[in-house]
């Protein structure tokens, strides 16, 4: 059997949008406990206020409540996935790396400021990356996948991380797997190989 606030859901899911009166009246509520299960469902992120009605005298705004976007669902899995294949197929990996990175931003900087520089744009789009010194060269690595949804069935995914590395980068990187990393993080470390002369400055 459904709870209320399940059915409040559902009522708000069917409707698009209601009142507290309105959803009361039609579950057969009391207006505060819809109005206590509605606090409760915006806490969790689950329903928004999609507008305030004002009226006229002193009488109390009218809330409108609608489901928050993210509980609608959408196709961007879909599409994303459309995509990804479409792209793979015509080889164009490296073309969505240069989208999302935008390579020259790097021209021009050091290493250590390519590095610095990198793992800021990766953490913008939750890797959780750092890079740490290595004996042949610094190692990337990231705390999770942002991908991990899709990767298994998209593993051009870390096609496409290497080549952002190697964007940023203007080195040869070697992907080496990890010993062990956590659920839902990435099973690669990213090894940055550099010409003898430049591995002092590191």
């Amino acid at each position: 059997m459904a709870t209320s606030r399940q059915k409040i859901l559902i009522y708000l899911k069917k409707n698009v949008s209601a009142t507290t009166q309105e959803i009361a009246r039609a579950l057969r509520l009391s207006a505060p406990n819809v109005r206590h299960h509605l606090s409760a469902l915006m806490a969790e992120g689950q329903v928004e206020i999609l507008k305030v009605r004002f009226g006229e005298g002193k009488g109390r705004p009218r809330k409108i409540y609608s489901l928050a976007q993210s509980a609608w669902g959408d196709n961007l899995s879909a599409l994303a996935s459309a995509l990804l294949d479409e792209s793979a197929s015509m080889g164009r990996v490296e073309a969505i790396a240069k989208r999302l990175l935008n390579p020259s931003q790097f021209v021009g900087l050091s290493m250590n400021e390519r590095l610095t520089l990198l793992i800021k744009k990766l953490n913008e789009m939750n890797y959780y990356a750092r890079w740490e010194a290595g004996a042949a060269g610094p190692r990337i690595l990231f705390g999770r996948c942002p991908y991990a949804r899709i990767v298994d069935e998209h593993p051009e995914l870390c096609a496409m991380d290497e080549a952002l590395l190697n964007l940023a980068l203007g080195s040869r990187i070697s992907v080496l797997r990890r010993v062990e990393h956590k659920q839902g993080g990435c099973p690669f470390l990213f090894e940055i190989k550099q010409p003898e002369r430049q591995r002092s400055v590191l």
